[in-house]
């Protein structure tokens, strides 16, 4: 078994494969590498291929017209997408952009659709998949529709804590780098709101910053603030 064929025993997708598909698989992939801040793909480009991330941040964002931003997802190791534009034929619905520098795997739409008529188990992670993100898409607007920032953002605290956190002493540090425009793009709310808002959650106790990194000080706390609806 090669480095690869390792690689992708770690990720849900491919863990069932067989060896000889995974062989197949390890072949077909090309590396790719992005810096930081680098666009992946654009909404409206057409889908030719699928990623996977072995190293590194993606993001994937919805744009609109007049400038603004909403972060669907941050993306980390071992995640993949860009599957839906290759499923049903249709141009992204959404732009990649790596937050980190990062390395990803890119596997053509021709294997892609063959490890899926290949294996029910890839076809299953994959529609999950997608349904996970469909799901998250509807919680951002169902949270910006009915909560105040102050609960939008303790919500996306909480989340990243379990997603990005790793735990130090009686804190949670956030693994991750963000600024707070992406904060704010991943809550819909400005920049400033989020700076004004981070300001009195520092003030209560409830987290510490230490520059682009977010200590959670208190995650009862934290979670009693979303309960002030």
């Amino acid at each position: 078994m090669n480095d690869l064929e390792r690689v992708f025993r770690q990720i849900p997708l491919f863990s069932s494969l067989p060896p000889d598909v995974l062989g197949k698989l390890s072949q077909a992939v090309r590396p790719r590498s992005l810096k930081s801040g680098e666009v992946l793909f654009f909404k409206g480009d057409d889908g030719e291929a699928m990623y996977i991330i072995r190293k590194g941040t993606i993001k994937i964002v919805l744009p609109s017209s007049v400038g603004e931003e909403i972060i669907v997802a941050l993306l980390k190791e071992n995640d993949f997408f860009g599957a839906m534009a290759m499923l049903d034929g249709m141009p992204r619905s959404a732009d990649a952009v790596s937050i980190t520098s990062s390395d990803i795997l890119v596997l053509g739409r021709s294997d892609f659709l063959s490890i899926l008529q290949s294996d029910i188990n890839a076809l299953k992670t994959i529609l999950c998949d997608l349904s996970r993100m469909i799901r998250k898409t509807d919680d951002l607007l169902g949270d910006v529709c009915f909560f105040n920032i102050s609960v939008r953002l303790a919500k996306k605290l909480l989340e990243l804590s379990e997603t990005t956190g790793k735990k130090e002493q009686d804190s949670i540090v956030l693994d991750i780098s963000l600024t707070q425009k992406e904060l704010g793009d991943m809550v819909g709310a400005t920049r400033e709101s989020v700076n004004k808002e981070l300001k009195n959650l520092r003030e209560e106790g409830l987290i510490d910053i230490e520059g682009s990194r977010i200590r959670i000080l208190d995650m009862e706390g934290l979670s009693l603030r979303t309960e002030d609806i």
